[in-house]
């Protein structure tokens, strides 16, 4: 099985040398590396390159034209990548040494499944562990990780985001479904949804992972408390969630011609994206009450949204 590591970058200097280390400290070594740098002004090319020329495996560098932003830029150092397996990489973050090791055991014990991912240790800029996984700040319940097991991934997948890319590992077959990665998406949701419309997954529950938490990174994942919540509900507008709406739109227009997609699972997609679109609408409502209690009658809300926590968004926001 050949391993090829995604790794983007855009001005990382500052923590990239700590992920190439780890990277290079594996107890099972990459069989390449394919960098697709994102026109940075710093100097992470040059630590790239330092990197690329004193490792046994192949690097390629690749310095893009111009910007392409996070999900392009992943879909192009995905397209680039040669082998087997696409393990996705962060500029940020620091690999525990087994973690390549573990995730192509998990692979090769469960040559049905078309992506793996692990849980991670969540820790501040210089690496102090901040006292909670990525699990728990996602909150990826342990029955929904039964469901997964259980050949119900989609289900939780639609539901919400479960799957980080840096802890990420995908079976090159599947490349074709996944590409190209429409821009409104973030690329690891567009990834584990796809892929887990035509092939089972598997969680890994034990950290791979160091998931820094800095200013500066693009995406992070923190321990909200409830007014923290409110303040990001309250910026929920009708446009994010009509937003929201077309993107599982596009994600069925995608699996609406993939052998293999069950009938149910295109279906699931449409409701998705109605009800969204029902949502949207209640933004302008004046009596939004009777048409919350029918979604909540009809299970909308626990299906494809966040149960309770977004009946109330609806009712008060």
């Amino acid at each position: 099985m050949k391993l090829s590591v995604a790794l983007c970058t855009y001005n990382g200097e500052k923590y990239l040398a700590d992920q190439l280390a780890s990277v290079r400290a594996q107890s099972r070594l990459p069989d390449e590396v394919v960098v697709c740098d994102d026109v940075s002004t710093d100097g992470t090319v040059g630590v790239v390159r330092r990197f690329a020329a004193e490792v046994s495996f192949p690097v390629r560098v690749e310095v893009n034209a111009e910007n392409l932003r996070s999900t392009r830029n992943f879909a192009k150092a995905i397209g680039l990548c040669t082998g087997d397996v696409v393990v996705l990489s962060d500029q940020d973050d620091v690999w525990l040494p087994h973690k390549l090791e573990t995730l192509e055991r998990t692979l090769l014990a469960h040559p049905e499944a078309g992506f793996v991912w692990s849980n991670a240790a969540v820790v501040n800029d210089t690496l102090n562990p901040l006292g909670f996984t990525l699990w728990d700040a996602i909150r990826f319940s342990p029955s929904d990780q039964r469901r997964v097991r259980q050949g119900r991934a989609f289900e939780v997948l639609l539901k919400r985001y479960r799957v980080t890319g840096a802890t990420m590992a995908f079976r090159a077959a599947y490349r074709d479904i996944v590409l190209p990665i429409p821009p409104e998406w973030v690329h690891d949701a567009w990834i584990a949804l796809v892929i887990a419309a035509v092939a089972p997954c598997v969680p890994i529950e034990e950290p791979l992972i160091r998931y820094r938490q800095h200013a500066s990174q693009q995406i992070g994942q923190r321990m909200r408390g409830l007014y923290a919540q409110y303040l990001l509900a309250k910026q929920m507008t009708r446009g994010t969630f009509e937003a929201v709406a077309g993107r599982y739109a596009m994600a069925r227009d995608r699996l609406g011609g993939v052998r293999g997609v069950s009938a149910r699972d295109l279906e699931l997609l449409d409701r998705k994206a109605q009800f969204f679109t029902r949502r949207a609408a209640m933004r302008d409502a004046r009596w939004r009450f009777p048409r919350i209690l029918r979604e909540v009658w009809e299970g909308g809300y626990s299906r494809y949204a966040l149960g309770w926590k977004s009946v109330a968004q609806d009712l008060i926001l």
